[in-house]
């Protein structure tokens, strides 16, 4: 059996200040710190006594709340820049506003980009998938994953069979501190036993 426990960074400033988050590397928020912590308790109390890999996203939202969650669990993250949010180009370090004034193309399709130096949905999938792949194939028996709201509901739809294509008609997405419980059973069913669970980022 294999249990993946997928993490969508906490709340990080451009939560709050409304700036885009994509590649530009934001801090999480005070809130998002303790937010952080309380997932790290929860999931130190249910994964208690067994071996566990946590990899994460390397842009600070994402290492701050792995590294929160990494203490509680005596363990080290590690890093993988195939798990960064989605590059939207050019509109990093700008704010949403300036975002919705500026598109370059509508993403009608998967190989629309927002911007042309930016990231299709396609792109974005092609960039997971050997991590997917990765994760999946490995003896590895407890995992913990790190990310960001696109990137998770990327993963989400290859976790649960759906091609790069099934977005034009659905998005798994869920907000900042959610959990998820995949668990895939020695019979190769992939299950998914709780969705962007928000009950862990409370005391």
């Amino acid at each position: 059996m294999k249990h993946i426990i997928t993490v969508q960074h906490t709340q990080s400033i451009h939560h709050t200040n409304g700036m885009v988050g994509s590649w530009t590397d934001w801090d999480l928020t005070e809130l998002g710190k303790k937010q952080a912590d309380h997932i790290g308790k929860k999931l130190s109390n249910e994964l208690a006594g067994k071996k566990v890999v946590l990899y994460s996203s390397d842009l600070k939202r994402a290492i701050q709340t792995a590294e929160e969650i990494a203490k509680y669990l005596g363990i080290e993250p590690i890093f993988k820049q195939e798990l960064r949010e989605r590059n939207l180009g050019k509109c990093c370090g700008k704010s949403v506003q300036w975002l919705r004034e500026n598109i370059e193309c509508p993403e009608n399709t998967v190989d629309d980009r927002l911007f042309s130096d930016g990231e299709s949905r396609r792109d974005a999938w092609n960039r997971l998938k050997s991590f997917y792949d990765e994760v999946i194939n490995s003896k590895e028996e407890n995992i913990i994953i790190v990310s960001h709201g696109d990137l998770l509901s990327i993963w989400n739809a290859m976790y649960i069979g759906l091609p790069v294509e099934s977005f034009y008609e659905v998005d798994i997405h869920g907000p900042a501190g959610g959990v998820s419980h995949m668990i895939i059973g020695d019979d190769g069913k992939h299950r998914v036993r709780h969705i962007n669970d928000m009950s862990y980022i409370t005391g």
